[in-house]
């Protein structure tokens, strides 16, 4: 059965997805919202998208990261005693003062003990599973020749054993090469063992320039480079996930396509890019997300966008995949980039507030880039009190939600704080008292006193567990007596466990059923700051439990079985990772 117990590799060209077993089991190829040349995670009808080596009398696996890399290396082992060692990885390196990210995995099979046979099947798919390749073969390589993408596997291995999935007996290392329509010319195995070389010392630097906690390193270093893979660095964006259709919960038809932007997400991952340091690509995402903005010419914005910035993103239903456990419907594209989404616009305004603020990096905020932003906020004073679908893309509802209100007042509220960064007094007392007329209407709307807590839409009744971040963007302090209600509400009524649900009402699909990962991370911080430090280290605890053995987290996950469901992984979720871990550790300073 298909579970999410899964590694990612990639490149920041792509993304793919290992198994326990090191079955290649998802990878878009070219673009990470493309089409899935290995799909098998989402069951095509035909025996087609994956890439597996198969250990004849397999007994047991064993998986891990190479430390501080992003090099998967699994180990079979037989039932006699045979077994090999699998090592994956997309090549990553410098070369020639540039960075080199091909569009290539590259496979190497190291023999252990025994004498291990191996049959290695390889089975790309075209248009979401319902097309097999064309395959052609050469002296030492194969094509796979698909609708729009053409791959090459290159190997020592015979590549009669892999066209015809003949099983043989691996007595020396093998190599394979899987990418672009390219010749190869040097030796396979001198170029694969360079290549591995270079990539792992790659990884290892990048790794040595993060500001680390004391505690939980080795568990945020592994949330930093997923989230590093989880960006297309051909243009700065950032995906939410690099899958499609995983449901958020067993049964359900909450199944979204997540390989796009949402700008809901930038300035939570830019404040976890900023605190670890990796300030190279902060600014790559910063300068996506200005882009966007600078396209606006009324400051107007929509929830989500593609890769390249597209701003069609057109949801439809895929009927040659049955699904992840058979869960229907499998969807391309996300109808939320029609929406109406408000809380866009302090998102955006809290990310590029960094370029004001941050000398360390070359984007530096002036004037004009000032005035450009104040479109975004008059688009947020304009909106800040009318109905959208809100951060939780409600679609068959709209009101007018507090998170998004609050979020007006975010981008309000650091306009000023710019303008009077950059001097300009008049414009800081104006964006002052807008995001003054915006806190009145919050307090006044969203307060209920029955409940002593803020509620999730302006007169109603509800709680949801956005209202956690009113302390985190600044509103108030924690001790604030309307915000510490607030937590108490999310406890009584969000909390199963030791996680937290998002809202637990009813909504277009029924009442939600799993916890939302990331916002139990924002109880935990939550919590933490007024004070309950043991408890929020316990809980915290608990979530580093929950993730994969891998380390990864989902988006959602079942709080009576502790099962991971939802795309994968989940910017948002390691985001909550990191950010909750440099909270809660221990001082270096206090620390010997």
């Amino acid at each position: 059965m298909r579970s999410l117990d899964l590694a990612i590799i990639g490149n920041c060209t792509y993304a793919g997805l290992l198994d326990s077993r090191a079955r290649l089991v998802w990878a878009c190829m070219p673009r990470f919202d493309g089409n899935p040349v290995f799909c098998d995670l989402l069951q095509p009808i035909e025996p087609i998208g994956f890439y597996e080596v198969e250990l004849d009398g397999l007994d047991s696996s064993e998986q891990r990261y190479l430390p501080n890399t992003a090099i998967v290396e699994t180990t079979l082992r037989s039932k006699s005693g045979d077994a090999l060692k699998i090592q994956d990885f997309a090549p990553r390196f410098k070369r020639h003062g540039r960075l080199a990210r091909p569009l290539t995995m590259i496979r190497r099979l190291i023999p252990l003990s025994g004498n291990p046979h191996v049959r290695i099947r390889l089975r790309p798919a075209g248009n979401y599973g319902a097309e097999r390749p064309t395959v052609t073969r050469g002296s030492n390589h194969l094509r796979y020749v698909l609708p729009d993408h053409v791959l090459r596997l290159t190997t020592n291995v015979p590549v009669s054993f892999v066209l015809e999935e003949t099983a043989f007996l691996l007595n020396r290392p093998l190599d394979l090469i899987l990418g672009p329509d390219d010749s190869i010319e040097r030796d396979i195995a001198e170029l694969c063992r360079e290549f591995f070389e270079r990539t792992e010392d790659y990884w290892r630097e990048w790794v040595r320039y993060l500001a680390l906690p004391f505690e939980w390193q080795s568990q945020v270093i592994r949330a930093a480079i997923t989230l590093k893979l989880c960006e297309v660095e051909e243009t700065g964006a950032m995906v939410a996930a690099i899958t499609t259709s995983i449901p958020e919960a067993n049964g359900t038809s909450r199944t979204w396509d997540y390989r796009f932007c949402w700008l809901r997400d930038s300035y939570f991952v830019v404040r976890a890019f900023n605190r670890l340091g990796i300030t190279r690509t902060m600014e790559e995402y910063l300068n996506y997300i200005l882009n966007i903005v600078a396209a606006s010419p009324d400051g107007t914005l929509q929830p989500v966008f593609g890769i390249n910035m597209e701003t069609q993103l057109t949801e439809r239903e895929i009927d040659t995949l049955r699904g992840y456990r058979e869960h229907q419907p499998v969807r391309a594209g996300n109808l939320a980039h029609v929406q109406t989404q408000n809380d866009v616009y302090g998102n955006v305004i809290l990310a590029c507030a960094q370029v004001f603020f941050d000398e360390r990096i070359d984007l530096q905020g002036d004037e004009s880039l000032f005035r450009v932003l104040e479109r975004v906020g008059e688009a947020a004073f304009r909106l800040h009190d009318k109905e959208d679908a809100g951060l939780w893309e409600l679609r068959g509802t709209e009101r007018i939600h507090t998170f998004s209100v609050l979020m007006c007042w975010a981008a309000c509220d650091r306009l000023a704080t710019i303008a009077r960064r950059l001097q300009l007094e008049e414009r800081a007392a104006l964006w002052g008292a807008r995001a003054e007329t915006i806190r009145e209407c919050i307090e006044r709307e969203a307060w209920n006193e029955e409940k002593q807590s803020y509620v999730s839409a302006f007169g109603g009744s509800e709680i949801d567990a956005a209202l956690l971040l009113m302390h985190e963007i600044s509103y108030c302090s924690a001790w604030y007596p309307r915000f510490s209600g607030t937590v108490a509400a999310v406890e009584r009524e969000l909390r199963r466990g030791d996680h937290v649900f998002r809202y637990v009402e009813t909504d277009d699909f029924g009442a939600p059923e799993n916890a939302f990962n990331v916002c139990t991370f924002w109880y935990i911080d939550a919590i933490a700051a007024l004070g309950r430090r043991d408890e929020a280290r316990r809980l915290f605890e608990n979530m580093l439990a929950s993730c994969n053995a891998m380390g990864l987290l989902s988006e959602d996950l079942d709080p009576r079985t502790g099962e991971l469901w939802g795309n994968f992984p989940q910017t948002y979720s390691m985001v909550g990772l990191i950010t909750s871990a440099l909270k809660l550790s221990r001082p270096w300073e206090d620390a010997f």
